[in-house]
């Protein structure tokens, strides 16, 4: 499983791709873009509907680079020629205009300044924007092959830390509940230790909004190594994380520096850990439906005690 976070597989073309895909794209494919590529990312976020009017050559000057290095970056992002990416552009602009209408678009970061209102405003609208994102850029088939990897494993090993760590315990209980061996490990001793207890038929899945955390990069090449199933769960598909893992599940989350603690990363995961999870669910309905039946009933007594709702935890 290769470390090297600079290793760059450009995306495959997509015919058609949907509009609000594009933007997701070039969002997820800056951190591994060449400094020249970068500055034409950045021309074209600031601005898609603008920049969907320009010919190539004034992309490539607004962004201080040549035309051929704009060619390139389409290719990146998985289009074939710029004519596509214009398109692709404008109808993103359309459709970030139409959201606009409904839903204001706040500044990308929170200030020293705002009320508490604008704050909330900020906060829904980048969480809500996450999780539109990242919807538009999941790869189904990437997670079709997860979820089958998972319903038929063995044993699901989980690694992650901090913020990520939490995530994994989310999909650890839920798995749990209906009947799978699962595990979660957020401590690199114990994730390495468990890893090299892994082989074929088991799954090793690891989630990391940067892909580059080494206490949850390592376990999953140890796990690797051993021939299980790797799973990786990261904004960025051409990370440490991503590029030796068998399946790769990416977010389209946006941090910024105020909020560091991985606020939007976090819901974007736990949406994909819920698209997985619902997956491999519905691949045993019945067997699913007894389980959560079962583990509702074991609880239930409690929560009529606390007044709260059983199986909601």
């Amino acid at each position: 499983m290769a470390r090297e976070a600079s290793h760059r597989v450009p995306a495959q073309p997509v015919e058609g791709a949907a509009p609000a895909d594009v933007l997701a794209r070039i969002r997820a494919a800056r951190p591994s873009l060449a400094p020249s590529e970068l500055r034409v990312a950045d021309a074209v976020l600031a601005d898609p509907a603008q920049a969907a009017e320009l010919s190539i050559g004034s992309l490539g000057e607004r962004a201080s680079t040549s035309a051929a290095t704009v060619m390139r970056f389409c290719r990146t992002i998985g289009l074939g020629n710029y004519p596509q990416l214009r398109l692709a552009l404008a109808a993103a602009a359309a459709r970030e205009d139409a959201l606009g209408g409904e839903r204001p678009v706040p500044a990308t970061d929170i200030s020293a300044t705002d009320t508490l209102d604008q704050v909330v405003g900020k906060i829904i609208y980048n969480e809500v924007r996450a999780l539109e994102d990242s919807g538009a850029q999941l790869d189904v088939t990437a997670l079709r092959h997860a979820v089958d990897a998972v319903a038929g494993a063995r044993r699901v090993d989980i690694f992650g830390v901090g913020a990520s760590g939490f995530v994994g315990q989310d999909l650890h209980q839920k798995l749990h509940r209906i009947g799978h061996m699962a595990f979660i490990w957020t401590d690199m001793h114990a994730a390495l230790t468990a890893a090299a207890l892994l082989g074929p038929g088991d799954v090793a899945l690891a989630i990391s909004h940067s892909g580059e955390t080494e206490d949850t990069v390592e376990p999953l090449q140890a796990a690797a190594q051993r021939h299980a199933t790797t799973i990786a769960v990261t904004n960025f598909p051409h990370s440490a994380l991503a590029v030796g893992a068998d399946h790769v599940l990416t977010t389209c989350a946006r941090e910024t520096p105020f909020r560091s603690g991985a606020t939007v990363s976090r819901i974007a995961q736990l949406a994909v850990i819920d698209c997985l999870f619902v997956g491999v669910a519905q691949r045993s309905f019945d067997a699913t439906t007894t389980a959560l039946q079962k583990t509702y009933g074991a609880v239930q007594h409690r929560s009529r005690r606390s007044g709260g709702r059983p199986g909601a935890a």
